[in-house]
């Protein structure tokens, strides 16, 4: 067993702790509590090592619950847009020029992303894929994730097919613990109605399984779910996938999801820049996560998510980075900073829980990260603070750099 003394210990589920210890053994957390405490002494053991950390603050590793490591090829090539639309066409265009993604650059790419999200303490993501190509990369690092299997299809025939065809692709991988699979849905405006159903009833054959959408993104999003015009129906038109059989909801993004069932807890829905106050009602009426991503909607043309407006309405909210194609790096911190300025009147201890436990229960791995809590894993990180820091919720989520975090399990 190894005792280790930090300025700060931040359970994530409790206030933080100053002048703390937690007590790791075979890679868990035995038990943690304060120096002086009665209630929590550390525990007696002859074999028991002592690190001293120093002037740092011991978290659990974070969640990234929302990234395309596949895209990673992809960094500072596509240029900031002022319009979602025209950054897709964009990003269409450049994977037009590499047609495999199991090509060694691609592949090389994917590689160091992964490295970098570990380096910038991150344990477990959310990943969105078009291939399953970053299943055998994830398998072979440290990070725990899921691998969600993305569909697209606005003119699709046999929904029930094409969703039975992906998930015998995932079925095919086989069994992991670490390393999970899943569906996901690319968007309203890209998937069938019937699709969103399949893939909905396909996820209920695990109860425990999570699925994703990008929902609510762009004004050129909820345009098209109103009324079946502008720019995305233009672009459907063009890549000859417009269905003529398709008639426009006439509500939110949200509203048509909800009538198609496909809303509830297991639910990531990613975005939401262009939300109302009624859309995230409804999300948290299901007890979906509303997964941010700001610096990426910022590059992309979505606009600024109205933060406040998501933790006012009790969504859980996680954190996403996006990929590489959209946000200068994997930080998970940096996008917190980023939080942080659009909402400096949220808590610190909220945004530091989606960043940690709130992500880690949207993916179904609470019962081993986003806490310190006996029992779980001690993927812990360490993150140097000045030796006067008197909030240290305040810091961490106001821009921690790569050099400051260090792993301590």
């Amino acid at each position: 067993m190894i005792r280790y003394h930090a300025s700060w210990i931040l359970p994530i589920a409790e206030p933080p702790i100053p002048d703390g210890w937690i007590v790791a053994d075979h890679g868990r957390v035995v038990a943690y509590g304060a120096y002086g405490a009665v209630a929590r002494r550390a525990p007696s053991h002859a074999e028991t090592s002592e690190v001293d950390l120093g002037h740092v603050a011991v978290l659990p590793g974070l969640v990234n619950a929302h990234t395309h490591l596949e895209l990673s090829y992809l960094r500072d090539e596509i240029p900031p847009a002022s319009a979602f639309v025209t950054w897709i066409r964009a990003v269409m265009a450049a994977r037009r020029m590499r047609p495999s993604l199991k090509s060694p650059e691609i592949l090389d790419a994917m590689d160091r992303a992964i490295a970098e999200s570990v380096g910038f303490g991150t344990a477990l993501i959310g990943d969105i894929t078009n291939t399953l190509v970053s299943f055998a990369p994830l398998m072979r690092s440290a990070l725990a994730a899921v691998v969600f299997f993305e569909v697209l299809g606005f003119n699709v025939i046999d929904a029930d097919a094409l969703i039975e065809h992906a998930s015998g692709e995932i079925e095919a991988l086989g069994p992991a613990d670490r390393v999970r699979t899943s569906l996901a849905a690319h968007a309203p405006y890209s998937v069938a109605p019937l699709v969103f159903r399949a893939i909905r009833k396909a996820a209920d054959r695990d109860p425990f399984a999570p699925y994703s959408v990008h929902l609510s993104e762009s004004v050129e999003e909820v345009e098209f779910i109103r009324t079946g015009r502008g720019p995305w129906r233009q672009l459907l038109d063009e890549v000859g996938t417009w269905n003529t059989a398709w008639t426009p909801p006439g509500v939110s993004p949200v509203e048509f999801l909800d009538a198609s069932g496909f809303l509830g807890p297991r639910l990531l829905a990613v975005h939401g820049v262009q939300m109302t106050r009624q859309d995230l009602a409804r999300l948290a009426s299901r007890g979906a996560t509303l997964v941010t991503c700001p610096r990426s909607n910022g590059h992309t043309g979505a606009g600024a998510p109205p933060i406040d407006a998501f933790y006012a309405s009790g969504v859980h909210v996680a954190i996403g980075t996006d990929s590489l194609a959209s946000a200068p790096d994997l930080s998970v911190f940096a996008e917190l900073a980023t939080v942080r300025a659009l909402a400096p009147s949220v808590p610190a201890s909220m945004l530091l829980a989606s960043a940690t436990i709130e992500g880690a229960r949207a993916l179904g791995f609470d019962a081993d990260y986003g806490t310190i809590e006996p029992g779980k894993f001690a993927r812990l990180i360490a993150v140097d603070v000045p030796a006067m820091t008197s909030d240290v919720e305040e810091y961490l989520v106001s821009g921690v750099h790569q050099e400051q975090i260090r792993w301590i399990e």
